[in-house]
């Protein structure tokens, strides 16, 4: 366990590196965009020594690991405050469209598999597989519209956009989760087929269990462990996928933040933005390692 913590130390260090970095040598100038192109020579300069980009590449990594290490993630070139404050701010909004998106997927994913593997190959099994095929096949960009137009314009049930009125949460935590549901059903369907294929579920059986009694209490605990391990890398992968659909449902999160920053250059708040995303998902990795070495003695060992 210690080891594995070490390692995901290192990890964070290098997404930190690649994140300066990145950001240090993508095209355009920061100087530009606060001054402006027709600002003077002697103004551009000033401001640069200001900003320390006058200062070598290293010494400008030590700093911002510095910074990082006391909490400054830098300041927002076109708003002037500190991008900590501003992801403060936003990520409130993300973490209830992402909580809202892993709920739409264990009530979709666990349901569907549990049906689609007690009927195997009969019609229940075909319609969790085309459930599966449609919500792996439908991008974001294309589903989250689509369900505006059915169920805000045309029914009227919902908002179309924005944060404030009531149900405005739900097409884009559906939209968000449908596609992540339909891999996390197809796992639980395999992994509960494995499971019921083995000689110990049918002497089960065998001595009297029903079917459900069987799936309860002893095949659905052993075929969690890898569905619990997707579901935990998918959680960190709701914070990246949230910014397509925060910029179509116009959520007031990080994924905007990050889509308004990239359109004004605002590099800064890039950086912190990129690295909050990558950060949480290396740590949500690390817990779902940790809490499968919990579940499986077996890992741990």
């Amino acid at each position: 366990m210690l080891s594995r913590v070490l390692d995901t130390v290192i990890v964070l260090l290098g997404v930190v590196t690649l994140v300066f970095f990145l950001g240090a040598v993508v095209p355009g100038d920061p100087v530009d965009v606060m001054l402006g192109e027709r600002a003077s020579g002697a103004d551009r300069e000033a401001l640069r020594s200001a900003m320390g980009l006058d200062k070598p590449l290293a010494t400008r990594w030590l700093s911002y690991l510095s910074g990082l290490v006391h909490g400054d993630m830098g300041t927002s070139l076109v708003q002037s405050r500190p991008v900590s404050a501003l992801i403060a701010e936003r990520l409130p909004a993300t973490l209830a469209l992402a909580g809202s998106a892993f709920l739409v997927i264990v009530f979709l994913a666990f349901p569907l598999g549990l049906i689609a593997a007690l009927h195997r190959n009969a019609w229940p099994d075909h319609l969790a597989g085309l459930f599966a095929l449609l919500g792996q096949s439908i991008p974001n960009f294309w589903l989250g519209p689509l369900l505006v137009l059915a169920f805000s314009i045309w029914l009227g049930w919902l908002p179309v956009s924005g944060s404030e009125a009531t149900g405005s949460l739900i097409l884009p935590a559906i939209t968000l989760g449908t596609s992540l549901a339909a891999i996390s059903m197809r796992m639980l369907r395999a992994s509960l087929l494995e499971v019921m294929s083995q000689d110990w579920m049918r002497t089960a059986r065998a001595k009297g269990l029903g079917v459900w009694q069987a799936l309860w209490r002893h095949a659905l605990p052993n075929a969690l462990l890898p569905v619990i391990t997707l579901l935990g890398l998918q959680l960190g992968g709701l914070l990246g996928g949230a910014v397509i659909t925060e910029v179509v449902f116009a959520w007031p999160g990080i994924g905007s933040l990050l889509i308004d920053a990239i359109g004004q250059r605002d590099y800064p708040l890039i950086q912190g933005v990129v690295l909050l995303i990558a950060c949480s998902y290396v740590v949500l990795n690390l817990m779902t390692d940790l809490l499968a070495g919990l579940l499986d003695p077996r890992i741990r060992a």
